[in-house]
This record gives C-alpha cells, structure tokens and sequence, in this order.
C-alpha cells in the first residue's frame, strides 16, 4: 500500500540559473511530508549539471532514485514524469494537485505559459493550474527583465499565477550562500502554506 503524505505539489524546473532555488525546494517538500510531481526540462538538467555537484541519470526511474536517496523521499513520496507524459496527473484538470510551483522559471517558460501553448507537460501542467483556479508559483531568475518579461508576468499575475522572483533580502544577515537560497524558498514555502523554519517571520 501506497504511503499517503499531507499534500501533493507540483514542482518543475527550466532552464533558467537558479538549480540550487529548485533543488531546495524539492528537499523542503519532501521533508515537510508532501508527495512531489517532479518536471524537469531538458534545459534545467543542463543547469543542474552546470551548477551543481549533482550527477542525475538518463532514465526517468533512475533520476527519481538518485533524487529521492538524496533528499530522504519515502516511498512512493517523489514521482518524475516524462516531458511528453500526457497522461501524468498534471494534465487534467480533473486530477493535477492544488499547487505548482515552477522554480527556477525562465523567460521562454514565461511566454508559453503566458501565450498558453502548452508544448511540454511543464507548460500544460501549467495551463492546467491557471484554469482550474489553482494556486501557480513563478520562479524567474533572469536580469535584467526585457519589456517582453515584464509583459509575461503581468500577464501571468492577472490571470492568477504569483510572480515570486529569487531576490533574496538580506535583512536576516545571511552569512552563507545556502541562507540566500533559503531565503526563496522560505517565501514559497510561506506562499504554499507549509510550516517552515528556514526563515523567521518578520518581527520574530
């Protein structure tokens, strides 16, 4: 029997800089006992590789174990779908989970959303979130933004999706690389409704 976990949320990562944002976020889930869709672009596991001391396989199965060995997932808790997986959950209103979190997002991932064209699964899974009503997290890591971006996500942000740049403060004095990138994640985590104490709530 199937382990059940709090809640499911979509998580997928383009090819924009910001490996480190995603990977993070992924471990945070998972810890915080929520099942995780996992989508990864072609282009997000160059960045990965790029950027990070991560090796991830070629195979679909072999890059949910290697991932959920090294995050702790438990059984069951991280499933990854092919880039053309129409019949992934995510596809279908009738099935996708109440958020999905798309980080790091790159400005290409940004238009096709934001013109609804729905090539791959992360952007359908996407179009999914947007028309059902369902909550839809925008990571972008670009600079600066063109007037082309800027347009996306106001775009984006009036059809619903919450635009949250990987900008991180530096009022909590961070004194490590890894407090930069969980200050993002902490805000998403916020933005998801998830208890977290990567970061302390303003006036705490």
């Amino acid at each position: 029997m199937m382990a059940k976990y709090s809640r499911t949320v979509t998580l997928a990562m383009t090819g924009a800089s910001g490996a480190q944002y995603g990977l993070r976020l992924l471990q945070a889930l998972l810890a915080a006992d929520c099942r995780v869709y996992l989508l990864l672009s072609r282009a997000a596991e160059v960045v990965i590789a790029t950027e990070t001391d991560l090796s991830l396989p070629a195979q679909l199965e072999q890059q949910r174990d290697y991932l959920g060995a090294r995050y702790g997932a438990g059984a069951g808790q991280l499933v990854l779908f092919g880039r053309e997986d129409w019949f992934a959950p995510v596809a279908s209103g009738s099935s996708s989970p109440a958020s999905m979190v798309i980080c790091p997002a790159s400005g290409g991932t940004l238009a096709a959303i934001a013109s609804g064209a729905s090539n791959n699964l992360i952007e359908r899974a996407a179009d999914v979130a947007m028309k059902e009503r369902r909550q839809l997290l925008l990571v972008p890591r670009e600079a600066p933004y063109s007037a082309v971006h800027l347009e996306n996500m106001l775009k984006l942000t009036q059809l619903g999706a919450v635009v949250l740049p990987a900008s991180p403060g530096f009022y909590n004095r961070p004194r490590t690389l890894e407090d930069l990138v969980d200050f993002v994640v902490a805000r998403l985590l916020d933005q998801l409704h998830i208890e977290q104490s990567l970061l302390p709530k303003w006036g705490e």
